[in-house]
């Protein structure tokens, strides 16, 4: 029997979210209802006019089958364009090469459950979203975590890496299966730049075309100094990209994620797969998904949230640096999600991170997630939490103005 872990992060989120006064432990960025999306193609709507409006890809004449399996042609072909680049010496990515599914987390679910078995090696990147890693060890993998100096904001050693791969034997068999990344990373907001990604490819191209997941949900939300790097896509030939419209789109709401995949055996074999289990998405997710990714919206929506997350870093950067006393944080460089550190400088330790966040929830209704339980197993990131820094701004600043509170309190005591 198939024995999942406690997924920590959603544990957490899910016993405390809906009674928080403050929510900045979420990672969408700030979300948008259909009213704001309607008038990112048309500034002239009203709340009284999107009933008769159709803006969306569906009529109300259309009969609510299970719709297309795989995602309709139009929305697949909205993905593809995500990862146009004209740079790459690869093929553009075809609507063939997509997989729609209920969100990212299907996506990568299925993704392990199509690709790895009992006695398989996997490598994963070390903190991230515990599903990129504790999906594979319950289906009987080995995972070496791989990973990063959270205290100095460094990606992963690529020497590192070299020392985990696992060489087939003789007969082919054996050996490491898969390489999971996340770029940007959650919880760090680290981005891997294309240097790096081109020796990570190149390293799993030498050891036998391993194929590397991304999951990239969080792109193209990068830092405005930051230049950003391609996809994983667009650089390696067995390269898997997993993505949402949940994060970067701030339309979690649907429930619409995606594979994309240059290997037709690899979008075969999770819609085999899939076909146990949800089969299909809603054609009403599908259609709000198309609308939102054709390329005029796509555009508005990721200008808004790029400028959102570059305004709200600027404020959670004033707080962290000159506000919270014991705080430190290496500056995110992409994604959503902020790590900080808050240490006793009494103590000289850094804090109980658990109880810190337990204690800021019952006493000031803010909500962020504690590093060592949600991200560090309960013994790794000791001190480290968890901010979502994507929300409204007014938001943000409610919630860092209560912690700055609770802190100076903290040290009274």
């Amino acid at each position: 029997m198939v024995q999942f872990p406690l997924f920590e992060v959603e544990q957490w989120m899910d016993k405390y979210e809906t009674a928080a006064k403050c929510n900045i432990a979420e990672t969408c960025c700030d979300s948008i209802s259909f009213q704001d999306l309607h008038s990112f193609s048309n500034p002239t709507c009203t709340s009284e006019s999107i009933s008769t409006t159709n803006f969306l890809p569906l009529s109300f004449s259309t009969k609510l089958t299970y719709g297309s399996i795989r995602g309709t042609i139009a929305l697949r072909q909205n993905i593809c364009r995500l990862y146009d680049s004209p740079e790459s010496s690869l093929s553009q990515v075809t609507p063939a090469d997509v997989l729609v599914t209920n969100g990212a987390i299907a996506a990568n679910f299925l993704l392990f459950y199509s690709l790895i078995g009992p006695g398989d090696h996997v490598i994963c990147v070390y903190p991230t979203y515990q599903a990129l890693y504790a999906v594979a060890q319950s289906l009987g993998a080995e995972v070496d975590l791989w990973k990063f100096d959270v205290v100095k904001g460094e990606n992963p050693s690529l020497e590192d890496l070299k020392k985990m791969i696992r060489k087939p034997d003789a007969d082919g068999e054996g050996g490491t299966k898969l390489i999971v990344i996340n770029n940007p990373n959650n919880p760090t907001g680290v981005v891997m730049p294309e240097e790096y990604l081109l020796e990570l490819a190149s390293i799993a191209h030498e050891s036998g075309n391993i194929p590397i997941l991304s999951d990239e949900v969080y792109r193209p939300i990068f830092r405005p100094d930051i230049v950003a790097p391609p996809s994983i896509i667009s650089i390696y030939e067995y390269g898997i990209s997993t993505g949402s419209m949940s994060k970067a789109f701030s339309l979690a709401g649907i429930r619409v994620g995606w594979i994309v995949a240059r290997d037709p055996n690899v979008i075969q074999t999770c819609a085999q797969a899939r076909d146990y289990t949800t089969i299909s998405i809603s054609q009403l997710d599908d259609a709000v998904a198309c609308a939102a990714l054709h390329p005029p919206i796509a555009s508005a929506i990721i200008a808004r949230n790029t400028e959102l997350a570059a305004n709200n870093l600027k404020l959670l950067d004033k707080y962290v640096n000159h506000r919270l006393v014991g705080a430190r944080y290496v500056q995110p460089q992409g994604a959503t999600t902020a790590f900080v550190q808050f240490w006793n400088p009494v103590a000289g330790e850094p804090v109980d991170d658990l109880e810190f966040c337990r204690e800021l929830m019952e006493k000031e209704g803010v909500l962020v997630a504690p590093g060592s339980l949600c991200f560090g197993q309960g013994k790794d990131f000791k001190g480290f939490v968890r901010i979502g820094y994507c929300c409204s701004t007014e938001q943000l600043q409610a919630g860092l103005e209560a912690i700055e509170q609770f802190v100076k309190q903290k040290r009274q005591l």
